[in-house]
């Protein structure tokens, strides 16, 4: 129940992203509605979609953040993760600029540290809108 002097927030999420979280199970759907709900209060003027066939978040058409379930859980991967220069997420293969770490659970989200990296999401950008055009090459954006 709500008190009287508050009003609810209204609900922001992509309802294709809704649809996302319904198909995992409780477990997981906690960790994707945390991360979700700060990525948008975070990334408020990004647009978020389902982008080959899991949430990501944009800039000017640019892919930033996003989560996929994966074997080992949920994985968050920042796109330019890489150049952030933060021990926990851990670098992709080398080729592109990403970055990620995995959660299992809610409470392993450090919700002040994420708005951190989505922070430096903003500041730090690889141009993999693109990457197709140069033909697999990268260029820095910020």
């Amino acid at each position: 129940m709500i008190p009287h002097n508050k009003t609810p927030l209204p609900n922001t999420m992509n309802p294709a992203i809704q649809d996302y979280h319904q198909k995992l199970s409780t477990k997981d759907r906690k960790v994707c509605d945390l991360l979700a709900k700060t990525l948008d209060e975070e990334l408020s003027d990004a647009e978020s979609k389902i982008w080959h066939a899991h949430p990501v978040w944009f800039l000017d058409g640019n892919p930033i953040v996003g989560y996929s379930k994966q074997k080992a859980g949920i994985r968050l991967m920042f796109w330019s993760g890489a150049d952030f220069g933060e021990k926990k997420l851990k670098a992709g293969t080398g080729k592109f600029k990403d970055a990620s770490i995995f959660y299992n659970l809610v409470e392993q989200i450090e919700v002040n540290e994420l708005r951190n990296w989505l922070r430096k999401s903003r500041d730090i950008q690889w141009d993999y809108k693109n990457i197709v055009k140069r033909k697999g090459l990268l260029e820095k954006l910020k």
